[in-house]
């Protein structure tokens, strides 16, 4: 045993030291920053400090540099000197693939989702960091729920919180942390987490997530919890429903609607009068218990993504979805550094080895014929296992030929100007041929010159504006309905 391989086993001899410290938890959505400096002290938690703060820049599209100085700024003003934070991830940032697990080995699943990863997500699967959450239906079926974040993204993050001078030792989603998938075994639970601009989205069931949506708010209800922004939620959630397995779906028996203040109240109670009599419950959580947590706290605290996270973190609870990419040891940087002083060891060592040769084709022929007894042995599993594949890749769904939604893409890039001023942030392309397109334009003539090479479009109909916010640059939503060759 070498002295790396006995550094790597050094966590495990020694005794693991006792949570404590302090941890930040930080939520980026919708454009805010939520924040929440949390304390150990002897078994239990102290919230120091909070915040919640828009944010004027862009976290994808701003310099990092300024991005970084905006949220020291906000959190030096509001008293938080603490390094180390758990990062609450927009989830505007994920992507999700629902996919359904043949019986196969343990040691096989890890392939085949590899496989439908790279089938179903936009992109390559190098340039994302896709975790899964596995979960079993009622009629015993296994599912896994692939989510994906560009490494880009994350990238870009880390420099923005090193330009805050932070630390981030974890990176979630906070949703998953509200409502925990293995807190859900018993009975399936949609989880809604409101904001200023949309509804976040989460279904649990069978110890996991079955499903992760991030809902936008329209122009009409936007700010609103209640009327229009309740209708369309509703709405929203039945969609949802239905195209849920019916094992599934029937063992969903609570909604529950994370937030605080009235505008929380009003949506929680037009959501009651939809859904209880359809038979599911609606429930409101709005603070946490002082013993919700392994550390407890010293009074009921408004509940936050970000204080969850924080509190979970710091008592060393798994944290659902880690995202934060895998860092190298330090101790394996300074073996790969000093490396190079084997080379005299090798070079000694290959004189050794010439007078080894005759010795290894003999032991390579024993291994030839130990490899050959084994080969034998599993020859009749392989053989089945390989019918198996071939009945999957004749069974597998057919696949639409048309391109719809490359066509739709392409004349989106071809009625926007090529300098760059309207640029797309997000396209939402629904089985109907409704299309909903978010972005930033760089003035109102640039935006409505670009509409109009639009509706030239001979696919494209009933082209409109819902939402402009801004100047410049100005914020805007479209929709319109593509007329073109449907999905098969």
């Amino acid at each position: 045993m070498n002295w790396l391989q006995l550094h790597d086993r050094i966590p495990r001899l020694l005794p693991r030291r006792p949570a404590g410290g302090a941890l930040l938890g930080l939520a980026f959505d919708q454009g805010r920053l939520e924040a929440a400096e949390v304390r150990r002290t002897n078994g239990s938690a102290d919230l120091k400090h909070t915040l919640s703060v828009p944010l004027s820049l862009d976290l994808l599209t701003a310099e990092p540099e300024l991005i970084g100085r905006e949220i020291r700024k906000h959190l030096d003003a509001a008293g938080i000197r603490e390094r180390r934070c758990a990062i609450c991830l927009p989830m505007s940032w994920c992507l999700t693939l629902s996919v359904s697990l043949p019986e196969l080995p343990e040691a096989d699943l890890a392939g085949f989702l590899q496989i439908e990863a790279e089938r179903g997500f936009p992109s390559s699967v190098d340039t994302l960091l896709v975790v899964e959450s596995r979960s079993r239906t009622p009629a015993g079926q296994q599912h896994a729920t692939l989510i994906a974040v560009p490494r880009h993204h994350l990238a870009r993050l880390e420099t923005v919180l090193r330009a805050a001078q932070l630390l981030p030792v974890s990176f979630s989603l906070g949703i998953a942390s509200l409502q925990p998938a293995d807190g859900a075994q018993g009975e399936g639970v949609l989880a809604l987490v409101p904001g200023t601009i949309g509804t976040n989205l989460q279904v649990s069931c069978g110890g996991g997530i079955a499903v992760l949506r991030s809902l936008a708010a329209s122009a009409e209800s936007e700010g609103r919890m209640a009327g229009p922004a309740a209708d369309q939620l509703a709405r929203e959630i039945r969609i949802t429903l239905g195209q849920l397995p019916p094992d599934v779906r029937d063992a969903i028996r609570c909604v529950r609607v994370f937030g605080r203040g009235e505008p929380v109240e009003g949506l929680t109670a037009e959501l009651r009068s939809r859904f209880e009599p359809l038979g599911l419950r609606v429930e409101k959580v709005s603070e946490h218990a002082p013993d919700a947590f392994a550390v407890r706290l010293p009074g009921p605290a408004a509940v936050s993504p970000a204080l969850t996270l924080a509190l979970r973190r710091l008592d060393r609870q798994p944290v659902p979805l880690e995202f934060l990419p895998p860092k190298i040891s330090r101790w394996k940087q300074i073996a790969d550094r000093y490396a190079s002083r084997k080379l005299a060891w090798g070079t000694a060592a290959a004189g050794a080895v010439v007078g080894l040769v005759a010795l290894a084709f003999g032991v390579q022929q024993i291994q030839l014929l130990r490899w050959q007894a084994r080969w034998d042995a599993v020859r009749q599993p392989v053989a089945e296992l390989e019918a198996l594949q071939q009945q999957i890749k004749e069974f597998r769904p057919w696949f639409d030929e048309s391109f719809r939604s490359l066509t739709i893409l392409q004349r989106l890039s071809e009625a926007f100007p090529e300098d760059g001023g309207v640029t797309a942030k997000t396209v939402e392309i629904r089985a109907t041929g409704a299309v909903t397109c978010t972005g930033t334009a760089r003035d109102q003539r640039t935006l409505y010159q670009a509409l109009d090479r639009l509706r030239a479009a001979h696919e494209v109909r009933d082209v409109k504006v819902d939402q402009i916010r801004g100047r410049t640059p100005m914020q805007f939503t479209i929709n319109f309905r593509w007329s073109g060759p449907a999905t098969l």
